[in-house]
């Protein structure tokens, strides 16, 4: 028979370790294009998605003056200069995973040009869990800062 102390840290052991656990097995969540454009956010609070039409998972583009394949090198290093790895790179479309220091949970953020817009739409979300407690979103203002602060730099 266990000790009865022993039962609470067991129950907390699995409590908190079980997400770290899941995280590492986790498969990507669903990702790539659907007709050309970044998967729909599922209805948990854990995505934002620049080509949502409104809601709490719309985020804006990330946009650019110059040339779409300037920006688009531009994004890679803003992606490898805030902590991603880019893990798929096609014609039109670029995903990096993202790592959370603590527990190791990982996040996917994808990237699509929409030349006709000057704009790089994104999609940021979590592989696992319901609510990332806005993450996501400020992943992507993350990149957003570094993208424009390496197009300035690079336009001067």
């Amino acid at each position: 028979m266990p000790h009865p102390t022993q039962l609470p840290l067991a129950l907390i052991l699995t409590v908190f370790l079980t997400p770290l656990f899941l995280a590492c097995a986790a498969p990507a969540s669903e990702v790539g294009l659907v007709d050309g454009h970044l998967r729909p956010c599922p209805d948990s609070p854990n995505c934002v998605n620049s080509e949502a039409d409104s809601g709490r998972a719309r985020i804006a583009p990330l946009t650019y003056k110059g040339s779409s394949e300037e920006a688009w090198q531009t994004l890679k290093q803003a992606i490898g200069e805030t902590g991603g790895k880019i893990v798929a790179e096609e014609s039109g479309y670029l995903r990096a995973v993202y790592t959370s220091p603590l527990l190791r949970l990982k996040d996917d953020v994808e990237f699509r040009p929409d030349r006709g817009e000057m704009a790089i739409q994104v999609r940021s979300a979590s592989r696992v869990g319901y609510w990332d407690l806005g993450a996501n979103r400020r992943r992507v203002e993350k990149i957003r800062q570094r993208f424009a602060e390496l197009t300035q730099d690079g336009s001067d």
